[in-house]
Formats: C-alpha cells, sequence, structure tokens
C-alpha cells in the first residue's frame, strides 16, 4: 500500500522553494491539459469491452477530472465510484450528468471490484510501488474488469529553447519520482508487464502535455514543482537559479514545454 495520498499530481504544502501548491487549484489548473493530452486512441477499443450500465471504479481521482473526459465518451448508462484519500476533493467531486456517481475516502487496502465493469486512474500509477500495482492488477483480474490507467509519467521532458541544466534536474527529478521504491517513470511499463503476465492485452499510448505561451500560469507551476523535486534528490543542484531563468524565459513568452505521459489500456486479465 503506497504512504502517499493517492492524488500525486500536484497537491502539497509549502516546497522547499518556498512554493505553495494547493492541490484543488493545481487540479483545477492542470485539468485542460489533462483533457487535451489524455489519448482517445484507446477509448474505442475500450468501449468494445463496454455494454447495459456501467459501473466505474476511479481511483486516485482528485475533483474528478478523469470522469470529466472519460464520462461523455462512453455512450453507455454509467456509475462513477471516485475513490481518494483526500476528503477535500472528494466534497469537490463533479461527474458530468448523466452519469451518477458517489465518493468513497479510501485508498488501495484490500482493493476488490466485484461488480465493477472498467478500473480507471489517472496520474496516478507513477506514485505507486511495484506492490501497489500488482494489487490493482489482481483485482482487476479477480473481477474480469479492464483498466484504463492515463498520464503516467514517462521521465521524458523537452524544454524549448533548450537550457545547459535541462538534463541535470530532469535526472533528479526522475530519482525523486523513484524514492523510496517508487515506480516513477518506469510505472507504465511496470503495470502493462504486470498485466501481460495476467494474460491481458495491453495497449499503450502517448499522452504528453504540450505546454506553449497560452498555458503560462500550468507552466510556471510545473516548473516550480518540476525543480523543487530534483532539489530534494540533489540538493546541490543551483536550482533557484536555474528556476529564476526559467520563469523568466517563461514570462517573456518564449518556453516551449513538452511532459511525456503515457496511457495504458489493457483488457482480458485473468
Amino acid at each position: 500500500m503506497a504512504s502517499q495520498r493517492w492524488t500525486g499530481a500536484g497537491p502539497g504544502a509549502v516546497d522547499d522553494l518556498g512554493t505553495t501548491r494547493c492541490a484543488p487549484d493545481w487540479l483545477a489548473l492542470r485539468e485542460p491539459a489533462d483533457a487535451a493530452a489524455r489519448s482517445d486512441a484507446l477509448v474505442a477499443p475500450l468501449r468494445e469491452q463496454l455494454s447495459g450500465r456501467v459501473v466505474v471504479r476511479d481511483l486516485g481521482c482528485g475533483t474528478g477530472s478523469m470522469a470529466r473526459w472519460l464520462a461523455p465518451r462512453l455512450p453507455v448508462p454509467q456509475h462513477w465510484v471516485l475513490h481518494d484519500r483526500d476528503p477535500d476533493l472528494l466534497a469537490r467531486a463533479t461527474v458530468p450528468a448523466p452519469a451518477t456517481f458517489e465518493t468513497r475516502r479510501d485508498g488501495l487496502d484490500d482493493l476488490d471490484l466485484a461488480g465493477a465493469s472498467l478500473l480507471t486512474a489517472s496520474a496516478l500509477l507513477d506514485l505507486l510501488r511495484p506492490s501497489d500495482v500488482d494489487a490493482i492488477v489482481t483485482a482487476c483480474a479477480s473481477a474480469g474488469c479492464p483498466a484504463l490507467l492515463a498520464l503516467s509519467v514517462a521521465g521524458r521532458v523537452e524544454l524549448t529553447p533548450a537550457d545547459p541544466l535541462d538534463a541535470e534536474v530532469a535526472a533528479a527529478f526522475d530519482a525523486h519520482q523513484r524514492r523510496g521504491g517508487l515506480l516513477g517513470p518506469d510505472a507504465a511499463g511496470y503495470a502493462a508487464q504486470a498485466f501481460e503476465r495476467r494474460g491481458a492485452v495491453v495497449r499503450r499510448a502517448d499522452s504528453p502535455w504540450r505546454l506553449g505561451r497560452r498555458d503560462a500560469d500550468l507552466t510556471r507551476q510545473w516548473l516550480r514543482g518540476w525543480v523543487a523535486a530534483a532539489r530534494r534528490a540533489d540538493p546541490g543542484l543551483p536550482a533557484r537559479t536555474y528556476l529564476r531563468r526559467r520563469l523568466a524565459t517563461c514570462a517573456a513568452g518564449e518556453l516551449r514545454v513538452v511532459v511525456h505521459h503515457t496511457d495504458l489500456l489493457a483488457v482480458g486479465a485473468r
């Protein structure tokens, strides 16, 4: 069982660069980029697996952004069960009508998907340990339900124009993602292999954030969190100087960022 909150897509208090990142505000800020990035290519084969009234279990749901993206793409009656450990986020959760939903404040302990038609999660896998992913795969196999797992960090970031410290900061961030045995950028690959060992057919798709001039607010907040995590892994990094340069480039409207993620659809685990 992972010890951190499930909603790991940026929540936190004050990081070691003095940046406050409030979970609801951060999740709202990133939701349009998440929606644009998630792979529509995986939805068509998913729809083929669903019929009748669909019960969707969404792990680490936050305020329900995955449901707001996916529900309109599934033309079947739906009931969503939204799972998260943060009661404040659950209190803000919404799912688009006519789908219905309920919330549950819980984690991965004794995950039971009996009665579920589909398991979903977004920006979650890279925050888990191998045993957590194994538990998810086992639960899907036991319930006979497919899994759509979106926006797992892939360990690749492209910044234009380049800076001499980009690669060093990226490597330190990846090291932070792997702290304490977390899967970090290895998560999608590990999950794919775990599902395949249980006989599932696994499809993967790229789901990158592509941030430009119009995404300056999100880019600034992402930069602060990205650099802060890198600095925690490598305190010797000249993080403040690097961040100032990058924020100045962003303020000038010149910075372009591609943050690579992977979406994964697993069907037929047994």
